[in-house]
């Protein structure tokens, strides 16, 4: 059964719409990270609480995710992404007020975390769904792209605002404003996907049953952490630890930085996913431990970063670390397209989502261990992990090799 307006004529381009969305959402999610420098002087913030401040977003994104994703399964992507398509300009909005308390920045990242688990989780289901006459692996590159592009124009502009803008804590967020209610205004435009079903739905699993192949957990899950806890270093640790004080720039480099490293993640998108079909042919896990590879190299560049601050170096890292998660984002979307059963697409999508984005941990570990470690050795601790996974991951994939787009099949000992 097809949905209504879903006919490939009809769908020629209108994941265009979804993607835009998912644009307007990531760039609500990043445009936090330069004011955070800000918020650390007006607000008085200390280092641990500007880190959880950045971080309780996860704690709304988590539970957004997971049941956004099974939810659009089971009731249709289009209206769950209008709904909290609208909820982001709310989020937004309580984060101006944010600026006269840290109970509206908590409030607001909070809310933008539900707002941002929901919109990936569904709008990455619909666009690959959207994405069918575009060859294999088109709607996880195109998913993948959106969300990146999001993530790195957000930081970029509101740093280049709050640096010279009138209002700095202000003007960042009405850009915001804008871009997320001319998306909401296009969103219908696109053709729902999954029709709802008027009966009762089947009791579901608490674990999608593509979620619990071995491959899955094999290579997607230890993986998985790495993709945020890589380049959310760039948000948080850089700009307050690597950064020489002085130069004139404290809002708008940090949102260069963060620009930059997610440029380069957009950057390497398409050359991960033509690697990865490349190396994983052989059933390894190449192109996954290659992004791994990066990421242990982002940090021991960061490490450096932090002992000796410099602008060069910090950058560098930033661009290190912003490649590693560009090529983990992409082999691990790709994965879960070939691993999921298409009436838990959305589901499988959630539960990559919310291991990726456990990864937020990294930055807050890092500041509870640098009082009696320093950012230098834990850094180097933390890319002694990121090599230890890339060992896992390489082992892990040559003995469950990749299905090759071929259908799931049930994992043993579950019906």
């Amino acid at each position: 059964m097809s949905a209504p307006g879903s006919g490939a004529g009809e769908r020629t381009g209108s994941w265009w719409w979804p993607a835009l969305a998912m644009f307007a959402v990531g760039y609500g999610a990043n445009q936090f990270v330069p004011l955070l420098v800000a918020y650390r002087s007006t607000l008085g913030l200390a280092d641990a609480e500007a880190t959880a401040v950045f971080g309780v977003y996860a704690l709304g994104l988590i539970p957004g995710l997971l049941a956004g994703g099974r939810a659009s399964d089971v009731h249709g992507r289009r209206r769950l992404m209008i709904v909290f398509a609208a909820l982001s300009l709310v989020a937004t909005a309580v984060l101006i007020a944010g600026q006269w308390g840290v109970a509206g920045l908590y409030a607001g990242r909070f809310l933008t975390g539900v707002v941002s688990g929901t919109v990936f989780s569904v709008g990455t289901a619909w666009i690959k769904e959207l994405s069918t006459d575009a060859g294999p692996a088109a709607g996880a590159r195109r998913a993948a792209l959106a969300l990146t592009a999001g993530f790195g124009a957000g930081p970029l502009v509101a740093g280049l605002l709050a640096q010279w803008a009138p209002a700095p804590l202000t003007a960042p967020y009405l850009v915001h404003l804008v871009l997320a209610g001319v998306a909401l205004v296009l969103l219908p435009r696109a053709p729902e996907t999954r029709p709802v079903v008027h009966r009762q739905a089947p009791r579901t699993r608490s674990v999608p049953a593509s979620a619990a192949t071995a491959r899955f957990r094999g290579v997607v899950v230890p993986m998985a952490p790495w993709v945020f806890g890589s380049v959310t270093l760039v948000f948080t640790t850089l700009p307050a630890h690597a950064i020489p004080p002085g130069g004139g720039l404290d809002l708008a480099f940090p949102g260069f930085l963060a620009a930059g490293a997610l440029v380069a993640g957009a950057f390497v998108q398409p050359w991960g996913r033509t690697l990865r079909s490349a190396l994983n042919g052989a059933g390894g896990a190449g192109a996954g431990a290659l992004g791994l590879a990066v990421v242990t190299t982002g940090c021991l560049v960061a490490a450096l970063a932090t002992a000796r601050p410099g602008l060069l170096v910090a950058a560098l890292a930033a661009v290190l670390l912003g490649a590693g998660y560009g090529v983990c984002m992409i082999v691990g979307l790709t994965e879960v397209e070939e691993l999921a059963a298409p009436e838990e697409l959305g589901a499988v999508v959630a539960v990559y989502y919310s291991l990726t984005y456990t990864g937020l941990a990294a930055p807050y570990l890092m500041a509870l261990a640098a009082p009696s470690l320093g950012y230098p050795i834990a850094l180097i601790c933390l890319a002694g992990a990121a090599a230890l996974t890339l060992l896992a991951v390489l082992l892990n994939g040559r003995t469950h090799p990749s299905s090759g787009g071929k259908a799931p099949a049930t994992p043993t000992g579950r019906e």
